[in-house]
């Protein structure tokens, strides 16, 4: 939203901007002759704040897909492709095979890391 689209004005009795606004494309536009009250900032700011916690959740570092490739499971665990192998062959990471392509399942992964977890101190 550019300055020459909204003004800011002192607490009156006229028609709120709220009650003024226009939906264009999923977006709300506020020409220069409306006025923006102290009540639709704090609509903007919540609905501001609820998109940004959104997208925060969404991009927490996770994979926004459930199969995996090698290369994307090598990166998550940090391991080399020989290290991922050795845990294919052993058993501990269950995979898929389709084609030439293997695919690992990101709850798999979390589900290895769980039962691996090892508290300071202890031997597993």
């Amino acid at each position: 939203m550019t300055p020459s689209e909204f003004c800011v004005i002192e607490n009156t009795n006229q028609m709120s901007a709220t009650n003024q606004k226009q939906k264009l494309g999923g977006h709300t536009q506020l020409f220069g002759e409306q006025l923006v009250t102290l009540k639709d900032l704090h609509e903007f700011k919540n609905e501001l704040l609820l998109e940004v916690k959104k997208s925060l959740k969404e991009n927490t570092g996770q994979p926004t897909k459930k199969w995996l490739k090698t290369n994307e499971v090598c990166k998550i665990l940090g391991v080399s492709i020989t290290t991922l192998l050795t845990l294919r062959i052993n058993g501990i990471l269950p995979y898929s095979k389709i084609g030439g392509c293997l695919y690992f399942d990101y709850e798999d992964i979390l589900k290895v890391m769980n039962e691996n977890k090892q508290l300071h101190g202890t031997t597993g």
